[in-house]
């Protein structure tokens, strides 16, 4: 049986080389327009097949962080440092929602970088499904026909959600309707996700407690 790369495993230091990686593949790809190989020193648990996401956030000048690109993969058909390196270059260069990034913004956009499980699918059903997943914890994919949509578990959390408007914004994020979830022929599943970010453009790295956030962030908005 093929071993593939288990977010919960990795370490601080693996996470952190994973979100340095990410930035120099960008930066080289940015200056010669070849996707870069990956690095010698490369830690052995990387080299097993992973899935993951990379978004980029621009810093504005009031200090905010707004999305300027986030892609990636679900399933784990390649090493995890490939994958980084490739869904790096994706959402700097391939993001249909924005132009390509330009090399003098990238002193201004934090790197992320989310590894993630084997999804696995959600058997509840109805006003049930609210049940199948947590927040802080989990991402979700709904799927329906030719539909699909994909929100990393990070999302609800910065918006501070709860769980029926993640699950109606993971059917908008399809092009379906919001209460598609609802819908037994809608399929719905979960993932966790180990999530790695700058704290700011290319300075140090860490490892975001979701769960921690959402309940310091969020919990009060949901206190009756």
């Amino acid at each position: 049986m093929e071993v593939v790369v288990n977010p919960e495993e990795l370490s601080l230091e693996e996470g952190a080389f994973l979100v340095r990686l990410a930035r120099d593949a960008v930066s080289s790809y940015l200056k010669s327009w070849k996707v870069p190989s990956r690095p010698p020193e490369t830690p052995e648990a990387l080299l097993r097949k992973g899935a993951a996401f990379v978004t980029l956030l621009k810093i504005t000048p009031t200090g905010e962080r707004e999305l300027r690109g986030c892609i990636g993969y679900v399933k784990a058909a390649e090493p995890l440092v490939d994958s980084v390196i490739h869904a790096a270059i994706a959402a700097a260069t391939e993001d249909p929602r924005f132009p390509p990034v330009r090399p003098y913004e990238l002193q201004h956009i934090v790197f992320e970088v989310s590894v993630l499980s084997n999804p696995e699918v959600v058997t509840l059903q109805g006003k049930d499904r609210v049940k199948g997943f947590v927040i802080g914890r989990d991402g979700l994919i709904i799927r329906k026909g030719f539909y699909s949509g994909l929100l990393l578990p990070e999302v609800p959390v910065e918006y501070c959600w709860d769980e029926e408007t993640f699950l109606s914004e993971t059917c908008i994020k399809a092009g379906l309707p919001p209460d598609c979830w609802l819908d037994a022929e809608s399929e719905l599943l979960r993932f966790s996700a180990v999530t790695f970010r700058e704290e700011q453009p290319g300075g140090t790295v860490v490892k975001r407690d979701l769960r921690k956030e959402y309940e310091t962030t969020c919990a009060h908005l949901f206190k009756e």
